[in-house]
């Protein structure tokens, strides 16, 4: 199995702005955030959610199901990170710095 470096594994991010102002808009959003964990996302922010992916091949599929999951209106962007990158990320939380989660373990089975 050929070694896959910290520049080579993906992570993918979703970020969206979907209206709310009616109830049957906040159904929609409410089952697209839902959609997104149900794919194994993590929330990062209300608006924004991240996964890892292994290798640059197996973003495709998680974009074509966004892509068909995607309700009416607002706006979604996807951005892909190498897993060095996604490991630069600095968060602030309540004045105190973390670092962005691990990949995933079980990344390591496959």
């Amino acid at each position: 199995m050929e070694h896959l470096s910290g520049h080579r594994l993906m992570w993918m991010m979703v970020m969206f702005d979907l209206p709310v102002g009616t109830p049957k808009e906040r159904k929609k959003a409410t089952k697209f955030r839902q959609f997104l964990l149900d794919e194994g996302f993590e929330m990062s922010q209300f608006s924004v959610y991240f996964r890892f992916c292994g290798d640059r091949s197996r973003t495709d599929p998680y974009v074509k199901k966004i892509k068909m999951a995607a309700p009416p209106g607002g706006k979604i962007s996807i951005l892909l990170f190498t897993d060095k990158q996604f490991s630069d990320i600095v968060t602030i939380q309540n004045r105190n710095v973390g670092r962005m989660p691990e990949k995933p373990e079980q990344f390591a089975l496959f």
